[in-house]
């Protein structure tokens, strides 16, 4: 009785699953607009550009480790360019619209593109051909890493209705490229209430509203006043706050000649003092080379060594008594600031209305017509897989689930295999999720304005791993900085000093520093001066 229970109940989940699949094959082949598997050739579907600038060779090539096959770039330092048509142009008006690829960074990625561009309808007489950086976009998704540039990019190109431009408007605080060479698979939803979501390997990274202000730089929404490009600002207007008293008088007791500093009158020389004895003296076991032409190289002289007899003493050669503060010395006198009288504030041209500003409910969207990539990189080796552009998001799951996620499963075990292979396991593991982590905390909005320093350190940490620990503890003092300045202001009260004091003082300081200078400016002339010459220069 309970086997045949068992045998029904099999049967039933088969039946079950049997339907799903067919739901899905049914969804995917009404939903799905463009789906590149490059099982086959790419040629005559896909159309490399004819122009000069693009040398770079496009491979039909298979993904490292797998049977799978991609597109790929073969060649580093090169321009590629390559591009193909929709059957018929999709709108982005009506219902949702998914955006997704794969792309496999096989030798990392250094300095180079490796995102797709959605155009939209071109002008009369275009051929794909002539696809190139000027061919119009609507949308530009996808990694982007090049010095300071480390993100994903999402650009939305949209035509302003009063002006007639078309103005890039660019995703606020993108999520980073991942730093590995596994395979990648990246999405864009857009809703048709206005809302954008970008998911890495299928984990939201990012949602915005293609309409707030502070999603997207500039905002799709212009302002409705903008700066008077005629106002200009008035001769007489005065921006300074603080101005020199002009009724203060140097006091007769300032002395602007006085040294910083002065010899110490109260130093006395240390008992074995060794006036006598040189500091350096000739190293007595050099000898003079058998190749050194007197002639040619001038008198050899024996290199120099520290006296052994300094080492016991408390020093050698003259002494003199040591210089130490004056504490007569004020500098050069300047007049204390005081507020002044004629201060406007900073000057602003006066608003007036923006005459290209305008209102929407919705992005006015252009059609998608075709799907390409143009790209500049320093690394070959990037692989495109499975481009998908669908109107179903259960169709952009269905297609990670089948196709991306058992090659990144494969992968990600190989490099664990690799790195416990090389006795490096536990380490590099940690080190992999600190970085990982790292990278996610970069993304964090209140640290965007140092995002760039942050990614950075971390790309040297990466390439130095016993930094590990070092890079780690930069980053939270960064963010430990931050959070201080958002919850103490990052300000401190400041005490205004007496007004005969203040001038003295600011000089003071000014004197110290230039006698700073001065003096690791000497240290680096001798540091630098040239040691004696001990064999001929060839």
């Amino acid at each position: 009785m309970v086997q045949r229970m068992a045998v029904s109940l099999r049967f039933a989940l088969l039946l079950f699953a049997a339907f799903v699949s067919f739901q899905l094959i049914s969804a995917s082949d009404d939903a799905t607009i463009l789906y590149e598997s490059y099982d086959e050739s790419f040629d005559g579907r896909w159309i490399v550009s004819q122009k000069d600038e693009y040398k770079g060779v496009w491979k039909h090539s298979k993904s490292e480790g797998h049977e799978d096959y991609g597109l790929l770039v073969g060649e580093p330092a090169k321009k590629y360019a390559i591009v193909k048509e929709l059957d018929e142009p999709l709108s982005l008006k009506d219902g949702t619209v998914v955006l997704q690829y794969e792309v496999r960074l096989q030798n990392g990625l250094e300095c180079g593109g490796a995102y797709l561009k959605y155009l939209r309808p071109q002008e009369a007489g275009w051929v794909s051909k002539e696809f190139d950086n000027e061919s119009p976009y609507m949308i530009m998704f996808g990694p982007d890493k090049c010095g300071a540039t480390n993100k994903v990019h999402f650009i939305l190109k949209h035509k302003n209705p009063k002006s007639g431009e078309y103005i890039e408007h660019h995703l606020k605080n993108p999520p980073s490229v991942p730093s590995d060479k596994l395979t990648h698979v990246y999405t864009a939803i857009l809703k048709p209430d206005n809302e954008l979501r970008i998911l890495i390997d299928g984990e939201e990274k990012q949602k915005a509203n293609f309409l707030a202000a502070d999603d997207f730089q500039p905002p799709l929404i212009p302002e409705k006043t903008i700066p008077d490009p005629d106002d200009k600002k008035p001769e007489d207007w005065d921006e300074r706050a603080k101005i020199p008293d002009p009724d203060a008088v140097k006091p007769e007791d300032w002395d602007e000649d006085a040294p910083m500093e002065i010899e110490d009158e109260d130093a006395v020389k240390p008992e074995g003092w060794l006036d006598d004895d040189p500091e350096e003296i000739d190293d007595p076991e050099a000898t003079k080379p058998e190749d050194w032409d007197d002639e040619e190289d001038g008198e050899w002289e024996a290199p120099k060594i520290d006296n052994p007899k300094c080492e016991a003493a408390p020093g050698c050669g003259e002494w003199k008594r040591p210089m130490k503060r004056n504490p007569a010395y004020k500098g050069k006198w300047h007049a204390p600031h005081i507020d002044n009288p004629n201060y406007k504030g900073i000057w602003k041209p006066q608003q007036i209305p923006n005459p290209n500003y305008f209102e929407l409910d919705k992005p006015d969207f252009e059609p998608i017509a075709a799907v390409g990539i143009e790209i500049w990189t320093m690394q070959d080796g990037i692989l495109f897989d499975n481009i998908l552009i669908s109107k179903d998001e259960k169709v952009a799951e269905s297609y990670r689930a089948s196709a991306w996620k058992p090659k990144f499963d494969v992968e990600k075990e190989k490099l664990k295999a690799e790195e416990a292979a090389a006795g490096s396991d536990g380490l590099a593991g940690f080190q992999k999720k600190v970085f990982d982590l790292l990278y996610k905390v970069a993304d964090i909005p209140f640290l965007d304005a140092y995002k760039l320093k942050i990614i950075d350190v971390i790309e040297k940490g990466e390439k130095q791993p016993n930094l590990t620990i070092g890079i780690l503890v930069s980053v939270v003092a960064v963010i430990i900085t931050v959070l201080f300045k958002i919850i103490f202001g990052g300000k401190k009260a400041k005490v205004e000093p007496p007004k005969e004091t203040e001038a003295a003082e600011s000089s003071s300081s000014k004197q110290e520093d230039s006698g700073e200078k001065e003096e690791e400016t000497e240290k680096e002339e001798t540091a630098a001066a040239p040691a004696r010459r001990r064999r001929r220069d060839n």
